[in-house]
């Protein structure tokens, strides 16, 4: 079996660009395919589910060289799966109370407002000024808008935030994918207890074991596969302005999947807070990598 950590070459030719692509439509059709059966499966059960398939399909491919690692190490992989459980059971409460793209977009202040910390030139208050302007105009907006929602979204985003910083850190620790799997594995025990007792006999139903195996398939291993890929070739700076357009993604999935069509007011907030992303990362040196 191939080892992905050595492994650098694009699948069929396809350029890193359209790589980075098909890995966020992937997160967004997954996000969207999981809060269509939110009246079925609990959000923490999906967001379980999700990280379970994932660890066992990872865990396939990755074998994590655990022998002889410090306290530090350990601390770091598990401080990293902290957030990262925290960021997604967050942002499925929130896709369970507003429309999907809503909910990214609000997400997405986590990491922009990293972006912009990171920076020490002036003008870029203009971008901080520009993703305000979204936020308010999503308030402005806000129908279909609820304050448990809105919460977890700007919970998640300040996961996301801590992740992007973990995420350094934990690559200085651990080799190639070896401490996202095990991040992964930690964010899943921690949110086991949970996800079986509020899903109790459903985890027993192949069905739904098999939505959940798919959700996660869509939302972490493909996305994860493609961006590890693309990142070998691709310069940071573009990365991330692609990246950028996740809240658009998740508002289009919400159209199409979904049927969630925004206002006016609420795309013309996902259009600044994306533009404000945009140009955060075009003026960092070294721009800040926007996974999710």
């Amino acid at each position: 079996m191939a080892d992905v950590n050595s492994s650098s070459r694009l699948p069929l030719g396809m350029s890193p660009v359209w790589l980075v692509l098909v890995g966020i439509a992937s997160v967004q059709l997954g996000a969207s395919f999981a809060k269509s059966i939110f009246d079925e499966i609990a959000p923490t059960t999906m967001v379980w589910l999700r990280l379970a398939s994932s660890v066992l399909v990872l865990a396939l491919v990755v074998r994590p060289r655990v022998r002889g690692r410090s306290r530090r190490d350990w601390a770091v992989v598990v401080a990293f799966g902290l957030s990262l459980g925290l960021m997604n059971w967050a942002i499925y409460q929130s896709f369970a109370r507003i429309p999907l793209g809503v909910a990214v977009t609000i997400e997405f202040i986590g990491p922009l407002s990293l972006a912009v910390l990171g920076s020490r030139r002036a003008r870029d208050l203009v971008w901080v000024a520009l993703a305000g302007l979204g936020v308010a105009l999503l308030g402005f907006d806000g129908a279909d808008l609820t304050w448990a929602g809105v919460g977890f979204a700007l919970l998640a985003g300040g996961a996301w935030a801590a992740y992007i910083l973990l995420s350094a850190e934990t690559g200085r620790h651990w080799e190639g994918v070896d401490g996202l799997v095990l991040a992964s594995l930690v964010a899943a025990l921690l949110l086991m207890p949970f996800a079986v007792g509020v899903g109790g006999t459903d985890l027993l139903d192949p069905r739904i074991l098999l939505i959940g195996a798919a959700v996660g398939l869509l939302s972490s291993v493909i996305p994860y596969s493609c961006e590890l890929v693309a990142l070998r070739r691709l310069r940071p700076a573009v990365f991330g302005i692609l990246m950028s357009l996740e809240p658009a993604a998740a508002a289009l999935a919400g159209i199409v999947v979904l049927g969630e069509l925004l206002g006016a007011v609420q795309y013309a907030a996902v259009a600044c807070v994306v533009l404000a992303s945009i140009g955060a990362t075009r003026s960092q040196r070294r721009p800040v990598t926007l996974i999710d």
